[in-house]
């Protein structure tokens, strides 16, 4: 997708481990909870708001608190996080955390813009995740329901690649294991892939990745002559 670069800065899509980073999010509105709640499940979440008016925050801690714009920058030395959410109706906070976070270095997503970006902003795309394969779609910020449609669209396209992706990476290790040569390995992976009965087989349980890697293994060693 191309984005007029008057209108909308190029962004490029990046994967983030956040495992054991904090994300501190400013606001407790049904925006700072759907953002706590997502964040929660791979990081340690604290949410600053005077009030919470959504019911689920995920596993994340709440802090009952009104900084206004100069305490901001306090917060942030306090929790030390690897990003940080404007999501706030304040447009004085929202600027605030903006400018800390890029004061110090920190990611930063605002929740209040659509389209338009900051610098060194970070947009939290829709995603479909069936492990290890995880697809993330963005429209710049213009668009949520187009990437809405777009997440509910792809679900049911990406059934069974987590246990494709399992299989591939066994397959690889033993394949290499057994001294099979690089151009020959990526060869068998391609074909691997591309086999429409295999995706069938792994999206209906009736074969599991150990079945498909045997079998691979068995037609690969009969095509170089029976040697183990």
């Amino acid at each position: 997708m191309s984005i007029h670069a008057d209108t909308h800065p190029p962004m490029i899509p990046l994967l983030h481990d956040f495992t054991d980073a904090t994300v501190l999010v400013f606001g407790g509105g049904s925006v700072g909870a759907r953002k706590a709640r997502r964040f929660a499940r791979e990081a340690t979440v604290v949410v600053v708001s005077p009030d919470f008016a959504d019911r689920d925050f995920g596993d994340a801690d709440l802090v009952r608190a009104a900084p206004d714009p100069d305490a901001v920058p306090t917060w942030l030395e306090r929790h030390e996080p690897a990003l940080v959410v404007a999501a706030t109706d304040d447009e004085a906070v929202n600027q605030a955390v903006a400018d800390a976070a890029r004061d110090r270095g920190v990611l930063c997503n605002r929740a209040d813009r659509a389209g338009a970006r900051d610098p060194d902003s970070v947009v939290v795309p829709a995603t479909v995740e069936e492990p290890p394969v995880t697809v993330a779609i963005a429209t710049g910020g213009t668009a949520p329901a187009l990437s809405k449609y777009l997440r509910q669209d792809l679900e049911d396209h990406l059934a069974g690649a987590g246990e494709m992706a399992t299989l591939v990476g066994d397959l690889r290790a033993e394949l290499k294991a057994r001294g099979v040569p690089p151009e020959r390995r990526r060869a068998i992976v391609t074909d691997v892939v591309n086999a429409s009965g295999i995706w069938t087989a792994l999206r209906t349980g009736t074969a599991n990745t150990r079945q498909v890697i045997e079998d691979v293994l068995e037609a690969e060693r009969v095509e170089r002559g029976g040697s183990p």
